[in-house]
């Protein structure tokens, strides 16, 4: 999987944070004007291009008239609206009043790709360079099983309809002159759900995609970019709702190193939310859960059994292994965990996850998930949010109400590649003096998709098996801010903070058994028959338990 462009601040970095700290404040700053009406809206909209991108000639395109479509295009998609039909003519704004509300969920796909954006990359093309040096030996001629060499002007040529993209020509090269053209989104996609359209275009198989998101960080012409609920959130907020964020593990050192938990819930608090929980006490809950569901069906009734916090990796090994589904933990996520235990105090509050994920996002709209969480939202979005209501985090001071500290050194490193196991472990081993866990993991779907091999071998029987779809855990998440390294080491710090190193220590473990599984949370037929992106309509109600 492709992660060069990892922890490096681009000009896609900054339009993206621009879009969202630009939608964001058209909403808090006018939403509750009397004075304003939905025509203003449409307007304020429908000129953001024009004041994200004021001048003439074009910076970073071939004119700036396609540089406002793109920017036209993620601000749509910022505000929860589909792309554009760009065979009519349509207004930014259009459909703003239907999405500009509450209550209101982005319609599927989440993962879209703005198609005039996309430089149609080659995909899997083998090209001779500059390098060939015309060699009297041709052993790339040699090897080719098509024929599809020959040389021309002493130079290599590949016949592209003939070749079969074998890669022995390149591998054999003494050169190094053949290079193996492969488009940087398709690369980093682990479902290979990335092709081409007719006219060359990156297309998604919305069949396969996880909503991983790591396609987005890594396309250089930010050309794909996901659905957000930034309008919804704020609208909520605006409404005079109560709305509590609970932040995924991986927040700490997102939002400034020198800023900690109490200045985040300060600006949270300033943002307009009602509370801000941590989702790393859920992920102690998790870790409970896991554990006792280890040791009652694994190996008796279970080969192995994968964890279920990352919903990327788990619905790709229930995709793509239906006949080993059951072997995926049927525990809820922390995030669900959390939700459900805010619901118990603040029955009538709405939800906002808060974290590196785009997969949780989907996750988020399963039936039996949304009526616990209302919103996801990722910390790149986020600090739109805050840049939007001009927040200083370091010149803020900090806010102690509420509890930080009930989550475990365990829980909190759970955004850590590792940390999910290592917590299901030390359960077991704290909780069953003698019992030997065995366990092992994979980053990135690719490797994930190698152990589930392995697994069905029958190689990884008896063990439990960590899946994380981002190399680096949730750290190294889509919407994550700031390098991997950095936020890794930030969490490691403060999960030593804790006062309690495991998660049987957690309060709240006695809790478990009231939380209830509703029917169709983590299904594997649900993940294995349903369109992974196509989400899931509410055509019902559905009633977990809440208490």
């Amino acid at each position: 999987m492709s992660d060069t462009m990892r922890g490096v601040y681009t000009n896609i970095t900054d339009i993206r944070r621009t879009v969202f700290r630009e939608v964001a404040q058209i909403i808090y700053k006018h939403a509750q004007n009397p004075d304003w009406t939905l025509k203003d809206f449409d307007r304020a909209f429908d000129e953001l291009p024009y004041k994200i991108l004021p001048h003439e000639k074009a910076t970073y395109r071939t004119s700036v008239f396609l540089e406002r479509a793109i920017i036209s295009e993620r601000i749509r998609l910022a505000a929860g609206l589909p792309l554009q039909n760009i065979n009519k003519p349509t207004n930014i704004s259009e459909g703003l009043a239907d999405v500009a509300a509450p209550e209101r969920y982005y319609e599927p796909p989440l993962i879209n790709v703005i198609k005039f954006a996309c430089n149609g990359c080659k995909d899997n093309v083998y090209e001779v360079t500059n390098m060939c040096q015309g060699c009297l030996a041709h052993p790339c001629r040699e090897v080719c099983p098509k024929h599809a060499i020959t040389f021309v002007d002493h130079r290599a040529h590949i016949d592209q309809s003939q070749c079969i993209h074998c890669g022995l020509c390149a591998r054999t090269c003494p050169y190094h002159a053949i290079y193996h053209h492969v488009r940087p989104c398709a690369a980093a996609c682990g479902m290979h759900a990335i092709g081409s359209d007719e006219d060359g275009h990156a297309q998604i198989d919305h069949s396969k995609c996880v909503a991983c998101g790591q396609c987005m960080i890594n396309c250089p012409f930010g050309a794909i970019a996901d659905k957000s609920q930034i309008v919804q959130v704020i609208m909520a907020i605006l409404s005079k709702q109560e709305v509590i964020a609970i932040l995924a593990p991986a927040f700490v050192g997102q939002f400034g190193a020198k800023n900690d938990a109490s200045k985040l819930r300060a600006a949270f608090k300033k943002m307009g939310f009602s509370g801000v929980e941590e989702v790393a006490s859920g992920a102690d809950l998790c870790s409970v859960e896991e554990a006792e569901d280890f040791l009652r069906e694994v190996p008796d009734k279970l080969p192995f059994m994968g964890t279920s916090c990352c919903p990327a990796w788990s619905s790709m090994a229930k995709k793509e292994f239906p006949k080993y589904a059951d072997c995926i933990s049927m525990a809820l996520t922390p995030m669900v965990f959390t939700a459900r235990l805010v619901h118990a105090q603040h029955p009538n509050a709405k939800i906002v996850f808060i974290g590196p994920c785009s997969a949780k996002k989907l996750e988020a709209m399963r039936t039996a998930v949304r009526s616990q969480v209302d919103f996801v939202l990722t910390f790149e979005e986020v600090i739109g949010m805050m840049e939007a209501c001009d927040i200083d985090l370091n010149s803020l001071r900090g806010d102690d109400s509420g509890d930080f500290t009930e989550a475990s050194t365990d829980g909190r490193n759970f955004a850590v590649a590792g940390g999910v196991a290592t917590a299901v472990v030390n359960v077991i081993k704290r909780d069953h003096l003698g019992v030997e866990v065995k366990a092992d993991g994979a980053q990135g779907l690719d490797e994930c998709r190698k152990m589930m091999k392995k697994a069905a071998r029958g190689q990884y029987n008896g063990f439990l098996l960590e899946g994380m779809a981002c190399p680096g855990g949730c750290v190294a998440g889509a919407g994550t801010l700031v390098a991997i390294n950095r936020s890794t080491n930030a969490v490691h710090r403060y999960a030593k903070q804790s006062s309690h190193p495991n998660a049987v220590d957690n309060k709240y473990r006695s809790w478990i058994p009231e939380m209830e599984y509703a029917d169709d949370y983590q299904s594997p037929k649900m993940d294995v028959a349903d369109p992974v992106d196509g989400g899931q309509k509410e055509d019902g109600k559905d009633t977990p338990s809440n208490k």
